[in-house]
């Protein structure tokens, strides 16, 4: 059985955000968050992009950053204000698109994967980049395990009923074919060359349990992104889908609230120094940083 594949859209004010899904993967992965940063006033897009998204033929990693991209100028010919946000590989993406794309507000980074080198990854994954050489290119996937990203148990027995069922669920695919594997090792390749040249307000939440993509990987675009205005999460009690997992309210806020302070720091220099921001964003700002250190 095969889900339907469809892109997420909900209309809110002048700043949209554009979020992009893991590999081989589906805008489920984002369904909520898109949901509470539109609850918080912003307009969010989560799409389906062509050979990269479940159930369109693969393509190579240029034609997921040409897809991005024509998301992206979708919203900055409608929006005042575009802000990207990924998860996993699509955190790689979108660094690689806010970097052909600087005018971008700012960028989002969740449970950034630029390797695969998390707990839970087996020995052999290294081999995978050979094997892509091999008759295996066509022929093998590598197929997702316990514990699917999901410390939460009872979402996790959920995801492992969805898995045997379907595809993909809404924490990702059952499967990944080499070929997508590849074009991810492609990605992270051309984005750790450009990453100290990215300036963008800057926003990386990552569980220091991550089975999937240690934290190894934040640190290192922590430590080399040209940002000033960088922020850093760690989550304790969550896996590598941190959109569904045990923090997914603590990662929604804090990409709410960061977003909003970017938006804000903004104004303030377009106005010379004078905050252009209405009483009622500032003290929404405050509740939103009061809701998340009440759940850390």
């Amino acid at each position: 059985m095969k889900t339907s594949v469809k892109t997420i859209f909900s209309e809110g004010d002048e700043h949209a955000v554009l979020l992009l899904h893991g590999l081989s993967s589906s805008p489920l992965e984002l369904r909520y968050l898109a949901r509470i940063l539109n609850d918080e006033g912003f307009t969010t897009c989560a799409p389906v992009l062509d050979g990269y998204s479940a159930g369109s033929p693969e393509q190579a990693m240029e034609q997921w950053l040409d897809a991005a991209t024509r998301e992206y100028d979708a919203l900055a010919r409608r929006y005042e204000r575009v802000s990207i946000c990924g998860l996993s590989i699509g955190a790689a993406l979108a660094l690689a698109l806010v970097h052909r794309r600087p005018q971008a507000q700012a960028v989002a980074l969740l449970s950034l994967t630029l390797a695969y080198n998390g707990w839970a990854i087996p020995w052999y994954r290294f081999l995978l980049n050979w094997a892509y050489y091999s008759p295996l290119r066509s022929r093998y996937r590598y197929r997702e395990s316990k514990p699917f990203g999901l410390r939460n148990e009872a979402l996790r027995a959920k995801i492992a009923r969805a898995m045997e069922r379907d595809d993909f669920s809404e924490v990702g695919p059952s499967t990944i074919s080499l070929p997508a594997l590849h074009q991810a090792s492609r990605l992270a390749a051309r984005v750790q060359s450009q990453v100290s040249a990215i300036r963008n307000d800057c926003l990386i939440i990552h569980a220091i349990d991550d089975e999937t993509s240690s934290p190894r990987n934040a640190h290192f675009v922590a430590s080399s992104i040209g940002s000033t205005f960088l922020r850093t999460v760690w989550l304790d009690d969550s896996y590598h889908m941190i959109t569904s997992d045990n923090e997914r309210e603590i990662v929604a806020r804090e990409t709410a609230l960061f977003l909003r302070e970017s938006e804000m720091a903004s104004r303030t220099g377009d106005a010379g120094g004078k905050p252009v921001v209405s009483k009622a964003l500032a003290r929404r700002l405050r509740q939103l940083a009061a809701l998340g250190k009440g759940r850390t």
